[in-house]
């Protein structure tokens, strides 16, 4: 689109030319067809030459493209030179030097195109390293305080029940492996699966004082997400809504799925005082925020707030229908 945009735009200017003696609309629609010609059939060579050679420097590329550009031109003025004049039209100029006019046209075109194309590409290769650099950093700025807590449970359970500490050991790892991925992505399923880990590992700890509902579908669309979002999420929840209270309480995880959307619910208690309910953990829920938007953009949310007496945290991910649903 941008190239068919920058040829018309091209062949405006060449209609709007002074010295010229044939009409200006008759010459518009002869630049017109004439440019747009060369453009397409440029643009659809390259096409087939970056299907077959995907892996391509931009330095390669930029003469590549230049070449078949000049080429196409050449070959264009060749035909329409041949097809206008047993048409009737009265060329002012030899066959040689017409087309060397337009090769010289599309060069000084093509240079300043791929000029654009060049700091395009500068500026999409500085923001790439500087979001991959934000989320490195946002990424290292979360402190995973559930693994000492979890080391303490493991050695107890070593006494009490070898197999299951033998499990929180293998839990313990796999959240250690995440925590070490500093910058990465991951997908929704890992993710759940790493929060089951973690709500594993904190069910042993706390034992009856919490519970863990899940509502979540069997087949989940294979949604990208930064690595370790969900277990921070489910800390706080833990943290705040089962630690802070006396009493038991439950955690509740469901996950909608809607035609363009994902939709993912975690619901706790309200702290039991007020001082613990306006302390929270506000900055790892802005770390996540964050960080999906380094992702996502704005098309991804995340929203807090009280809902019917609980606490709830509410993600929403779009997602395409033609995504692969993880098994």
């Amino acid at each position: 689109m941008r190239a068919t945009v920058l040829a018309q735009a091209v062949a405006i200017l060449l209609a709007l030319a002074p010295g010229t003696l044939e009409d200006r609309w008759f010459r518009l629609g002869l630049s017109t067809l004439f440019v747009q010609w060369v453009t397409l059939l440029s643009l659809m060579i390259l096409c087939q030459i970056q299907k077959r050679w995907p892996h391509q420097t931009p330095k390669q590329l930029a003469i590549l493209a230049l070449s078949v550009l000049l080429s196409c031109t050449a070959l264009v003025s060749l035909v329409a030179y041949g097809l206008l004049t047993g048409k009737g039209w009265e060329a002012q100029v030899e066959p040689g030097l017409f087309i060397l006019h337009n090769l010289l046209i599309a060069g000084i075109v093509g240079v300043i195109g791929l000029q654009f194309y060049l700091m395009h590409l500068e500026r999409h290769q500085r923001i790439a390293a500087q979001s991959r650099a934000e989320l490195d950093a946002l990424q290292a700025r979360i402190r995973p305080h559930f693994l000492f807590n979890s080391l303490n449970t493991t050695a107890e359970l070593t006494r009490q029940d070898p197999e299951a500490a033998e499990q929180a050991l293998l839990n313990l790892s796999n959240l250690f492996r995440a925590a070490l991925k500093a910058g990465e992505s991951s997908h929704l399923k890992a993710e759940l699966e790493l929060a089951d880990a973690y709500l594993s590992l904190e069910s042993w700890r706390l034992g009856s004082r919490l519970s863990v509902s899940r509502q979540i579908p069997e087949h989940l669309p294979d949604i990208p997400l930064p690595t370790l979002t969900l277990q921070p999420l489910l800390e706080n929840a833990v943290r705040y809504g089962i630690e802070s209270n006396p009493s038991p309480g439950t955690i509740q995880v469901q996950v909608l799925l809607s035609e363009k959307h994902l939709t993912l619910l975690i619901q706790n208690p309200l702290p039991a005082t007020d001082a613990e309910r306006l302390k929270g953990n506000g900055m790892a829920i802005e770390n996540i925020r964050q960080r999906l938007a380094l992702m996502y953009d704005d098309r991804a949310r995340l929203t807090t707030g009280e809902v019917e007496g609980e606490y709830r945290v509410k993600l929403v991910i779009p997602f395409q229908e033609t995504n692969a649903c993880a098994p």
